[in-house]
């Protein structure tokens, strides 16, 4: 294990520290770390930084209540950068996106693989900049109750696709939904965590109704 006096903090007493998602491996946030806020981030397992800024030291979370617990923390081999994996409770930006690296420069489409979490963090980067000329945009500028209405209509065609046993025509209509529905999730502050969470309570009760009928 290395210590922290075996770093290279540049010449202002700072290290890079690129913040990293345990769970989902994204990359959340790049912040800068001095000794001190590094081994208070040791100590206490959650994320303390050095702002730039302001000069001084500041604990993610301690305002807004999204901490990240530490995982682990690991020096690059020149020893002059760190990643610093986490478990968030919360959005690490502070516009309220889940990541704060969710403005495209240049994607490759024949490479660029789609998640549903890339979409999310795209949705999320469209509410915080709010661009023009984006169907994205419209929907968070006339709020809530377009949104639900559009979800709605979605709904109503994926049954009628559904009914009708078009494979195509259902899938095209699911997309749609799915797309609205993450819409809804980022005008609400529902994440995919969130969902995912609640999917895996529901495994566990449906297994253990599985075994009681068994049983039975």
């Amino acid at each position: 294990m290395l210590k922290i006096e075996e770093l290279k903090f540049d010449e202002k007493g700072l290290i890079p520290a690129i913040v990293v998602d345990a769970v989902t491996k994204d990359v959340l946030t790049l912040a800068y770390m001095n000794a001190e806020s590094l081994a208070i981030t040791m100590q206490e397992r959650k994320t303390c930084f050095y702002s730039r800024s302001r000069q001084e030291l500041w604990r993610k979370g301690e305002t807004s209540g999204n901490y990240q617990h530490v995982v682990s923390i690991t020096a690059d081999c020149d020893k002059d950068a760190l990643v610093v994996k986490v478990e968030k409770d919360g959005p690490a930006c502070h516009t309220g996106a889940e990541g704060c690296f969710y403005q495209p420069l240049y994607i490759d489409e024949e490479r660029h693989e789609f998640s549903l979490r890339g979409l999310y963090a795209l949705l999320q980067g469209r509410k915080a900049e709010m661009p023009q000329g984006s169907y994205t945009t419209y929907l968070f500028e006339k709020g809530l109750d377009k949104i639900l209405k559009k979800v709605g209509e979605e709904c109503t065609e994926v049954i009628i696709a559904g009914h009708a046993q078009d494979k195509k025509e259902t899938v095209y209509e699911i997309a749609d939904l799915a797309y609205h529905v993450m819409v809804l999730m980022v005008q609400n502050g529902i994440t995919v965590d969130d969902v995912e969470k609640e999917l895996a309570s529901r495994h566990v009760i449906d297994k253990k109704v599985k075994q009681e009928k068994m049983t039975k």
